[in-house]
């Protein structure tokens, strides 16, 4: 809790697949700024404002543990990663601290930055769910990551999580409750899915 009482912020950074498609294992352990891309991407949260960041790990977990340092985070283990990415939202909104408001982050966007994670944060108004958008080829803001669920809406959108939707069903059931953030200047925030995107790692 911050001093004026106001709900902190946990990060769930969602790492829990296998890179299938992408055919380099699992994603969490891609090379990135000499280290690797979860790493990276859970000091980028904590750096962006975040209180603690919650990392759910899923598949070969054991070697992701033995390969990286996140000892300034909180690892978790889902068990059942190979359903999909919902069971991951699951349990990393469940391990967040109660009270908190819950900002979902994925370990396949290298574009994130501390800078989107802080305005994300600054944007967010109370009972409220903010994302970061990124313009289209048409210059239409689309809703991306990572997105910002109030304290009030975390254990109903968690409710809704199957198969490899995380949110989705939750946000397409309430669009009035979504607030868009701009984060255009700052990413285009591609998701790390296939061979042809590795670039997105230089």
């Amino acid at each position: 809790m911050s001093d004026s009482g106001a709900p902190g912020t946990t990060a769930v950074l969602l790492a829990a697949g296998a890179g299938t498609r992408l055919g380099r294992g699992p994603k969490a352990l891609l090379p990135f700024q000499g280290r690797t891309l979860v790493e990276v991407l859970a000091d980028v949260l904590l750096a962006g404002g975040c209180r603690e960041v919650v990392t759910v790990l899923g598949a070969e977990a054991a070697r992701v543990r033995a390969v990286t340092v996140l000892s300034r985070h909180r690892v978790i283990e889902n068990p059942d990663w190979a359903t999909g990415m919902g069971g991951s939202f699951r349990a990393g909104v469940a391990a967040a601290a109660p009270g908190d408001h819950v900002l979902i982050a994925l370990v396949d966007q290298p574009g994130l930055s501390r800078e989107t994670v802080a305005r994300v944060l600054a944007a967010h108004r109370p009972g409220r769910v903010t994302a970061a958008a990124y313009s289209d080829a048409e210059g239409k803001l689309q809703r991306g990551h990572p997105l910002l669920l109030d304290a009030g809406l975390r254990a109903e959108a968690a409710e809704t999580a199957t198969g490899d939707a995380g949110a989705r069903g939750f946000l397409q059931a309430h669009p009035d409750l979504v607030d868009l953030v701009d984060c255009s200047d700052l990413s285009g925030g591609e998701d790390l899915d296939s061979p042809d995107q590795l670039h997105l790692l230089d």
